[in-house]
């Protein structure tokens, strides 16, 4: 079962969920700068990741599958750009976005693949995916206290071969928040993520993947198939063979041609 729209917010609100926040956004701004001129899609609860985008990108949108539910975002004032979808049909037309990004979704996804190709369909041909999940051995996984505790975290090798079974090519990882998933040690997660990466990579929380779009140019199989010739209605009579004769004997036309002659 999907977490509540309203325990996520409440997470990314605690000191956990702001250092996890930090970690996130940094890998992202890392791998796409600032977005400037593209169209971005957060699948999940991934808002509090692309907000920072929002100053330059084109356009930034939030789909939440309809089992979590969905809150206004970006709030205040500003028009809503968040929408509830189901996970299996995502209400946009197909290859519209240039980024998209996926935080609390493929974990409690009862059909990763079907979802994940939804991902694809409105992927551009040309755009990238990060998806985010929780490490199989990191420590964030073993705890339920956290949103990245429910689910199935992933491996390295098993979340690569579940985006090349949706047709997405994998084309980069990286890992993020090695502090440990208690509230008060939150303000070192600066330090543990610099130490982290360097001493103990494989106990990072989170697993980022970054794939991109495979399109294949599909061409026609030929067939083979009976054609019936159409047969003439009447069969052409054999040549006739020539008639031998004697150098004596004289031709047809010999024959029946007038003397000119007479005795």
């Amino acid at each position: 079962m999907r977490r509540d729209v309203l325990d996520l917010r409440r997470f990314y609100a605690s000191d956990l969920g702001r250092a996890a926040r930090a970690m996130v956004s940094r890998k992202l701004e890392e791998a796409w700068g600032d977005a400037a001129g593209l169209d971005v899609l957060a699948v999940g609860y991934a808002t509090p990741f692309v907000a920072p985008l929002r100053d330059r990108a084109r356009r930034v949108v939030a789909a939440m599958p309809a089992q979590q539910g969905v809150e206004v975002w970006p709030g205040g004032e500003a028009r809503n750009l968040a929408t509830l979808t189901p996970e299996d049909g995502l209400p946009f037309q197909n290859a519209l976005f240039d980024r998209i990004v996926v935080v609390h979704s493929l974990e409690e996804s009862h059909d990763p693949v079907a979802f994940l190709r939804e991902v694809w369909r409105v992927l551009a041909p040309t755009g990238r995916v990060i998806v985010t999940v929780a490490s199989r051995n990191g420590l964030w996984a073993n705890t339920e206290k956290t949103p990245f505790g429910h689910g199935r975290p992933y491996t390295r090798s098993q979340l690569a071969e579940l985006l090349r079974e949706a047709e997405l090519e994998p084309a980069g990882w990286t890992r993020a928040l090695y502090v440990p998933p208690v509230g008060w040690m939150a303000g070192w997660a600066e330090g543990f993520e610099q130490a982290g990466s360097r001493l103990w990579p494989g106990f990072a929380g989170l697993l980022l993947m970054e794939a991109v779009k495979q399109t294949f140019a599909v061409k026609p199989k030929g067939t083979r198939a009976r054609v019936r010739a159409a047969r003439p209605a009447l069969a052409p009579s054999p040549a006739a063979a020539p008639v031998s004769r004697t150098p004596d004997q004289p031709s047809r036309r010999e024959r029946l041609a007038p003397s000119r002659l007479r005795s």
